[in-house]
């Protein structure tokens, strides 16, 4: 998953940058509003943590921009995406502050200094209720995955992955039924420093059909790969 940090305080964007990518997250850092804009019209992330005080102007600004963008339909072109969960994170911690905040259209709203297992965690929520999930786990024929643990479990036995692998997965189990490209799966696993092999991703899912059965993750030639959606009974 692929989160957007707008933070101007070099050490505290620094801390985020490093705990969340040992928790399994892609991460990108911006220090200003129109950093943070273009960036949001150019790449899709996952979520935004987002700093009220900015070097430029307030987020605040930031948030009423990309909820008041028109809304498209939900493919990778039409940017920026209004529905974006936004996780303000934020040294004003006033009770009228944090309602304007909510009221303006964050998802949530977090206090500093914070302990970051509970960002982590407020963060996993977002992205929960983004995929339109209410269990913590995702269930999937005889797959489980647990965001939380980073754990995955195949008719109950655990099932060895390697950090990149279960985050394919979990991009890809997000998005069942859905075709997605190769372009569009690097685009939620890598962040602009990351350097990427032209032949990541399929090597990446050669090795979850090796582990999970080869009709797991189904290929649509030319387009791209997907998970099928379990038939209803």
């Amino acid at each position: 998953m692929r989160i957007l940090v707008v933070e101007d305080d070099a050490g505290i964007a620094s801390g985020l940058r490093t705990n969340l990518q040992q928790r399994g997250y892609a991460v990108d850092v911006c220090d200003g509003v129109a950093s943070a804009w273009s960036a949001l019209r150019t790449e899709r992330f996952d979520a935004v943590l987002l700093d009220l005080g900015l070097v430029d102007g307030d987020g605040s600004e930031l948030l009423r921009r990309l909820r008041l963008s028109p809304a498209g339909e939900a493919q990778a072109s039409v940017l920026p995406d209004p529905a974006t969960p936004v996780l303000i994170v934020t040294a004003r911690d006033q009770v009228h502050q944090r309602i304007a905040g909510l009221d303006l259209g964050a998802d949530d709203y977090l206090t500093k200094p914070f302990n970051v297992d509970e960002l982590d965690a407020r963060l996993r929520a977002l992205l929960r209720r983004a995929a339109g999930r209410t269990s913590p786990t995702i269930r999937h024929g005889d797959i489980e995955l647990d965001p939380a643990g980073r754990t995955v479990r195949q008719k109950g036995k655990p099932v060895d992955m390697s950090p990149r692998e279960f985050s394919v997965l979990l991009v890809l189990l997000e998005s069942r039924g859905r075709v997605l490209s190769r372009q569009q799966i690097e685009e939620r696993l890598y962040s602009w420093d990351a350097a990427i092999e032209s032949n990541a991703v399929e090597v990446h899912i050669h090795h979850l059909r090796r582990k999970l059965g080869s009709a797991c993750i189904q290929t649509m030639r030319g387009v791209g790969y997907f998970m099928p959606q379990e038939e209803r009974s």
